[in-house]
């Protein structure tokens, strides 16, 4: 019986990079190489695997259900063979971890994390901030934080973030919450600086829609509690939604933006640590039904 082919390190580099950055011009800088070689990499791992990684259109480029499932496997594989040989060069180094993690992410994404990651690095002794992303980034930029898993701020973008995924922003209330369209729209928000509270507000002053703040939040816990309560409406992801609220459509609801959760930490001390978290955290949300890569 003859054997598989061996899927190739180089090739498995390429595709990721190109997935995670949403093109092969972006893919080519991050890995150094022109963007035909990138393009002609991919093309022999499609080939190899005899199946399509990417669905392209003149205007987009997003991963196929089978693109999905190598760039779990080659993330793992990546992760395995860039560890090892860092582990050859230099002793291991077991310490401590200081991670912050978006709040969004805690009652989610945090538990099966942090069960994953930690029971393959035991003696990693993990220091663990929760909170806003603005925050929690701020503390990164002044060497308070090794790592940071938090929303891209747009007015201050993270130096050295990688964009782990998108996802887009709905308008949520209350599944019995039916807001006054003759009184000033009533808003539950959290307390600046918030990511989800800047989108809403100024989603809603491009229209000249009147709003006021009904509740302001100092977590989220606290915001879904005043959102389920029907004290008014709010922005958030829509990994969000769940029993007992509901999406609001239409005219009177303006466009809002897709949010970037972005880890920054992969270049700095604990390196080999934040990529393999990151690989973690990704693999565990490409395939959520709320979540997906850029195109």
């Amino acid at each position: 019986m003859p054997a598989e082919p061996l899927l190739d390190t180089d090739l498995l580099r390429a595709f990721v990079a190109v997935a995670e950055t949403g093109s092969f011009t972006a893919a080519a800088e991050v890995i150094g190489r022109s963007q035909s070689a990138v393009s002609q990499k991919v093309i022999r791992l499609e080939e190899m695997l005899e199946r399509s990684v990417f669905a392209r259109t003149s205007r987009s480029l997003r991963l196929t259900p089978d693109g999905e499932r190598l760039l779990v496997v080659a993330r793992q594989m990546l992760a395995l063979n860039d560890d090892f040989l860092r582990s050859l060069r230099r002793p291991s180094e077991i310490g401590t971890l200081r991670l912050g993690i978006s709040e969004n992410l805690v009652p989610t994404q945090l538990p099966r994390l942090l069960s994953r990651f930690f029971a393959l690095h035991p003696s990693v002794h993990l220091e663990l901030s929760t909170g806003l992303s603005a925050e929690l980034l701020a503390r990164h930029k002044d060497g308070k934080l090794d790592a940071v898993v938090a929303l891209s701020q747009p007015d201050a973008p993270a130096r050295g973030g990688r964009v782990l995924w998108r996802e887009p922003l709905v308008w949520i209330a209350a599944a019995d919450h039916e807001p006054d369209p003759n009184q000033p729209l009533r808003l539950v928000v959290m307390r600046p600086p918030c990511t989800y509270r800047a989108a809403m507000t100024d989603a809603l002053d491009r229209v000249r829609r009147d709003w006021v703040t009904a509740c302001t939040a100092s977590s989220l816990a606290g915001l879904q509690a005043a959102l389920m309560a029907g004290m008014g409406v709010t922005a958030l992801g829509e990994s969000f939604l769940h029993e007992g609220v509901r999406t609001l459509r239409g005219d009177r609801w303006p466009a809002l933006p897709v949010a970037e959760m972005t880890v920054v930490g992969e270049d700095g001390p604990a390196g080999s640590l934040v990529r393999e978290l990151s690989a973690f955290l990704a693999d565990g949300l490409i395939g959520g039904a709320a979540l997906s890569l850029a195109a």
